[in-house]
């Protein structure tokens, strides 16, 4: 478990020193025993730290969850999941990471459990007509989350699908399709309603904030709905934590990744640029940027996240990658053994495309090889990069992949002297949409 997750920063060391990282060790301390003791800013907020070890140990839980999938199993076509933000990335990057690209949402590809869509992330028309177009004549079930209840878009969408669902099943019917994720506090709206219409309920726990929450039921109930094995995703979240219980710099990946990046932007690099070479990895870079600039940027501070999927976008940002502003740091998450079956380039008797010295050479070595030369050229091109690698892709290795994340953005943000579980920011947009909506 010690080498699941490793660092190298070997194309990092001409712009950072081991001295400089050396220095970060008494800070790192302190850190470390905030965030264990829970004694920090927002430590109100960070349930999460042993969350999946409690949960693991007291069963009940993801025993309730499992049932409920079971009987949804073989009798529902579509689970919509309604969230924004925290609410559904990351259930969405768990799945589409262990998923297969073209047959992800075939229900006859899973084994009967549902195909998942997701609804409340955006108020586009366009895409919930296509949506309620597209599942007219199927069989829904509906898992909606929210804390309060009162989230502008996810509350709109459900109340669009209830209406819905009103008209295609009887109460009874309802009660056994619709799953809601919220807080136990009779202030929350969507418990209210839940209680009101009898609906099975999961609760979030009040000291985990939505960006934090993908190992309580917000991503729990997802991931298992679909067909993926929830105990094993928990595990490589415990193990994680107990790796990263090491409060010494040299022995915690997460700690050397937040220095490092701290590092970085204390010489003007505020742009931190998360790249793979992997599509699958696509939503695991989405939930990723919620994570870190939610938490980081405020107070006129913070690294800047940004993503990309290469080689697609060397083709789009490799440009500014290497010759643009020099505000860019950039992680590469490698993916290091590929359980796939060889896929080697054949030989052509013209070649005409020139191909011919690839003959008999995987497919995946060559992706590597892109991704080393990448890496080379953005070092040279004064970015400083590091390689963040994991062993392998599974259920455990994306919990243990998750979990390292979390704890890498509450050392950040603390070591740049912010909250790490606010999101004050937030609330600017919300009070500018509802004057213009003229909410009372």
């Amino acid at each position: 478990m010690n080498n699941l997750i490793t660092i190298d920063w070997q194309n990092a060391k001409e712009f950072i020193s081991e001295a400089e990282i050396n220095a970060y060790k008494p800070f790192v301390k302190d850190v470390h025993k905030i965030i264990a003791e829970k004694s920090g800013q927002g430590s109100d907020y960070l349930g999460w730290h042993d969350y999946p070890e409690k949960i693991l140990e007291n069963a009940s839980e993801i025993t309730k969850i499992e049932e409920c999938v079971n009987k949804l199993k073989d009798e529902v076509d579509v689970l919509l999941v309604v969230g924004i933000g925290g609410s559904y990335l990351g259930a969405r990057a768990v799945i589409e990471s262990l998923s297969h690209h073209f047959y992800n949402n075939k229900k006859d590809f899973r084994n009967g459990y549902p195909e998942i869509y997701y609804i409340g992330q955006n108020m586009s028309a366009y895409y919930i007509k296509d949506l309620f177009d597209f599942m007219r004549d199927k069989k829904v079930a509906v898992n909606v989350i929210s804390k309060s209840g009162t989230t502008t878009e996810p509350a709109i969408a459900f109340r669009l699908i209830l209406q819905k669902m009103k008209k295609n099943y009887s109460d009874k019917e309802l009660k056994n399709r619709i799953f809601a994720t919220t807080s136990d506090s009779s202030k929350s709206a969507l418990k209210n309603m839940a209680d009101d219409l009898g609906l099975t309920t999961f609760f979030i726990p009040d000291d985990i904030g939505g960006r934090y929450s993908v190992f309580t039921p917000v991503g729990l109930f997802p991931i298992c709905a679909a067909g993926i094995d929830i105990s094993s995703f928990l595990k490589g979240a415990v193990d994680m934590q107990h790796v990263l219980s090491n409060e010494d710099l040299s022995a915690n990946v997460a700690h050397l990744y937040s220095v490092i990046r701290n590092i970085n932007l204390s010489k003007g690099k505020s742009v931190e640029l998360l790249a793979s070479f992997h599509q699958r990895m696509f939503y695991i870079l989405e939930w990723w940027k919620q994570l870190f600039g939610e938490s980081e940027g405020k107070n006129k501070k913070g690294i800047f996240p940004s993503s990309a999927i290469y080689s697609t976008d060397l083709h789009s940002l490799g440009q500014y990658m290497q010759d643009g502003m020099r505000i860019l740091q950039e992680t590469f998450l490698e993916i290091e053994n590929i359980k796939y079956p060889s896929c080697q380039i054949p030989k052509a008797e013209n070649d005409l495309d020139n191909l011919n010295y690839l003959v008999g050479k995987d497919i995946d070595y060559i992706n590597a090889k892109a991704s080393q030369g990448t890496q080379k050229a953005h070092r040279d091109g004064s970015c400083p990069n590091i390689n963040l690698n994991l062993k392998e892709l599974s259920v455990y290795s994306v919990g243990a992949l998750l979990y390292f994340f979390m704890k890498a953005c509450a050392s950040s943000g603390y070591l740049n002297a912010v909250n790490p579980f606010n999101q004050p920011g937030v609330e600017f947009y919300k009070k500018n949409m509802f004057d213009l909506l003229g909410k009372p």
